[in-house]
């Protein structure tokens, strides 16, 4: 597997888990608006992104509004991709937990995997099918302990995280064509951009709400900064060197960075079901890091 795909699908997991973790700290501690930091998240990373890009590349950051059929993707992206995938996320986080809204989205990649197949009339491979089963069973073993029970949730909450999923899948998939022709900080910052602008309409960016103390304004950095601009960027760079499936496996990073956050700052105890669901996402990463044959080339942009 391409080595720098690999660790930018891994780096951008984790600072999802930590992004996460901040927004549920935000949400049940700080009265912090869901709406408010999404638009802000997707606003100002964008903005930072693009302008990084501009002062490297020039006019070349609005070459994806030249072409007409690459400028309506890049709208779809951003309002069904990028604000799609960190509203629905979020509401998750909110209506529930990071853990639930966490397992609730990593049914993402076996959707990827049935429609890689079903596009291609190729069934997956033994080790994909394989990594896929030590993503899930190992993401399912870290939220929940082994107890099917501990997935008891709202409907709406439920609703949410089945969403979170479909536009997770969305998101890894639809601009593939797009990172073919185009830097991924191009596509990031204007997705992220559009995305929070179309957002502004239903809550205007300036209307903050919450308790705000040097926790939240750092948190909300990290947010903004890491958990969104840096971990978009380097997700979709991963999607363009080694394709939307195997960079939404690795991603199963995410869930055991919200472990070691919850153990190490929350104080929360580790059992055994945790220490057997880090193992098997643990294994999958280790899966996936081996070579590619050259159908598992054949699936990824280049």
């Amino acid at each position: 597997m391409n080595g720098i795909g690999f660790s930018c699908a891994v780096t951008a997991a984790i600072l999802f888990g930590v992004g996460g973790t901040f927004a549920q700290f935000l949400f049940t501690h700080r009265g912090i608006d869901l709406q408010w930091l999404v638009s802000m998240r997707l606003l100002g990373g964008g903005t930072i992104l693009l302008i990084f890009a501009a002062a490297r590349d020039g006019h070349a950051v609005l070459a994806p509004f030249r072409d007409r059929k690459d400028a309506i993707q890049l709208l779809l992206f951003g309002v069904f991709g990028m604000l799609s995938v960190q509203y629905t996320y979020f509401a998750a986080i909110k209506e529930s937990n990071t853990a639930t809204a966490t397992v609730l989205q990593y049914t993402a990649p076996a959707m990827i995997a049935v429609w890689v197949a079903f596009r291609k009339r190729i069934w997956p491979s033994g080790r994909e099918y394989a990594a896929i089963a030590l993503a899930m069973t190992g993401t399912f073993f870290l939220v929940t302990h082994g107890d099917f029970s501990a997935l008891s949730i709202s409907s709406i909450a439920l609703f949410w995280g089945i969403a979170s999923a479909v536009a997770a899948a969305f998101n890894s998939i639809q601009p593939t064509g797009l990172l073919h022709k185009y830097s991924a900080a191009y596509i990031t910052g204007w997705g992220m951009l559009i995305g929070g602008i179309a957002l502004s309409f239903v809550h205007q960016p300036w209307n903050v709400t919450g308790h705000w103390d040097a926790i939240t304004y750092l948190f909300v950095a990290f947010i903004l900064l890491f958990g969104s601009l840096a971990a978009f960027y380097l997700y979709l760079k991963a999607v363009r060197l080694i394709g939307a499936q195997y960079t939404s496996l690795l991603s199963c990073a995410e869930p055991l960075t919200a472990a070691v956050l919850a153990v190490g700052w929350l104080g929360v105890s580790f059992g055994a079901m945790d220490w057997l669901g880090t193992v098997l996402i643990l294994a999958t990463i280790g899966l996936l890091a081996k070579k590619q044959t050259p159908d598992m080339q054949s699936e990824k942009v280049t």
